[in-house]
């Protein structure tokens, strides 16, 4: 959980160390400009909570870092390395470092949840296929998910064990830095703060780097050491909930000292 300053009470330092450096970042969709040389750090151990108005690009910008959008110019660096200079190897072994968990899960609906857990191994690895099986049961376990839920389809699960499976599909590879694309949409409250906690957890116990697309105030307050807020095609604000809390720019003021935000606050200090 998290103090009035947006830091997890749980300890966690970081080095210092840049995994993911954004610079002057220019995306367009045919004649539509959605970023404009937009710049964004993240820093290892962090978990950022990016936030923006709907349709102002959260998304637009993670697909551009994952290499999924093409970008007008700019640069885009994961662990020192700039992507676009990268060879092939040293992309290969990038991708080897990301989990991604996609907007309402994205699970392969043929496929049960072990045979998702195991689809970035089969990808990327050439393990025996009882390894794998030990691998992805180990995942499924970790995000909290019961063990029958291995054999079972997308369809048999509900919406918060669907995120957990995808979840655990994202960390299949033991990554670095993971990247979750609104991970508590469609979820009741309940559910949305045990997957917050478990974001956390996880973080915490793996080092991980958190890269999550939001708009969920709890999760802003409770689980982000750093929030960036996308306005104006650029990143307007960033910091933790406090200078979140202090900001003048009029969305971020609406966003953050609403009504319910400030409940949240009031609950977060407590």
């Amino acid at each position: 959980m998290a103090n009035g300053n947006g830091a997890t009470s749980a300890e966690h330092t970081n080095d210092g160390e840049i995994v993911l450096s954004v610079r002057d970042v220019t995306v367009a969709i045919g004649d539509k400009l959605i970023l404009d040389k937009l710049s964004l750090d993240i820093k290892r151990g962090e978990i950022l909570g990016f936030v923006g108005a709907s349709g102002a690009g959260k998304s637009v910008l993670l697909r551009t870092i994952l290499g999924l959008m093409p970008k007008q110019s700019g640069t885009i660096s994961l662990f020192g390395v700039d992507v676009d200079k990268a060879s092939d190897a040293d992309r290969l072994r990038i991708d080897m470092r990301l989990g991604v968990l996609f907007q309402h899960g994205a699970l392969f609906s043929a496929l049960t949840v072990l045979e998702n857990v195991q689809v970035p191994m089969r990808e990327y690895l050439d393990l025996p296929k009882a390894l794998m099986d030990e691998l992805a049961m180990l995942k499924i376990e970790l995000v909290g998910l019961p063990t029958d839920a291995a054999q079972k389809f997308p369809s048999e699960l509900s919406g918060g064990m669907i995120k957990r499976a995808a979840l655990a599909r994202a960390l299949a590879l033991d990554p670095d830095i993971v990247f979750l694309d609104e991970p508590t949409s469609g979820l009741d409250p309940i559910s949305a703060a045990e997957f917050d906690e478990l974001v956390v957890k996880l973080r915490d116990t793996m080092d991980l780097t958190v890269y999550m697309v939001t708009h969920d105030l709890d999760t802003l307050f409770t689980a982000c050491d750093h929030v960036a807020v996308l306005g104006k095609k650029k990143v307007l604000v960033e910091g933790t909930i406090d200078d979140m809390l202090k900001s003048d720019e009029p969305w971020v003021k609406s966003y953050f000292r609403g009504k319910r935000a400030r409940q949240l606050d009031l609950a977060a200090r407590a």
